[in-house]
């Protein structure tokens, strides 16, 4: 029996060596699907990042014509702005200086209004000459035409002249 035991365990001594073999192969064979598929993983993860990477810049090269666009088109707004603010400017020196004038004409009414038709001349041009002292520019009347005309004497005893515009006309 000794035999058969030394037998058995001879045995299953080469049959332990040969499934350490086997072990040892299983264990190879797993460590280099192991290994590919890390490698594959890896590239993969290159790949994601490479596309990642590709797709940042090109928001970027997007981002840069936005930005590009965006500041042109301040410009452009800036420059419509600065040319309305002038406009509104001239509108406004233009707004006040009709404003004295017409304030100039009532004046005159207001006088003629107020004075009987047979001013003299001395009277009239004392007038003309307070009424010029309000605005720039001197007023022309001919004399003759206001003393002799019946027409423009009724006229002047209406009301005064009002100005009347749009609001949307000269909006400050």
């Amino acid at each position: 029996m000794a035999s058969s035991s030394g037998t058995s365990s001879g045995s299953s001594a080469i049959q332990n060596s040969g499934s350490d073999e086997d072990l040892q192969a299983l264990m190879d064979q797993r460590k280099r699907k192991r290994m590919i598929s890390n490698r594959e993983s890896a590239r993969r993860s290159r790949m994601r990042k490479q596309k990642h990477l590709d797709d940042l810049m090109s928001q970027v090269d997007q981002l840069r014509k936005d930005n590009h666009q965006i500041i042109s088109n301040i410009s452009i707004t800036t420059q419509h702005f600065i040319t309305i603010e002038a406009d509104n400017s001239v509108l406004r020196a233009q707004v006040d200086e009709l404003t004295h004038r017409l304030q100039s004409l009532n004046d005159i009414i207001s006088f003629m209004n107020t004075t009987t038709p047979s001013f003299d001349q001395d009277t009239y041009s004392s007038f003309m000459t307070t009424a010029d002292h309000h605005h720039h520019q001197p007023i022309m009347v001919d004399n003759n035409f206001l003393m002799n005309n019946p027409l423009n004497l009724s006229y002047l005893n209406q009301q005064p002249i009002m100005a009347s515009a749009d609001h949307h006309m000269f909006q400050c």
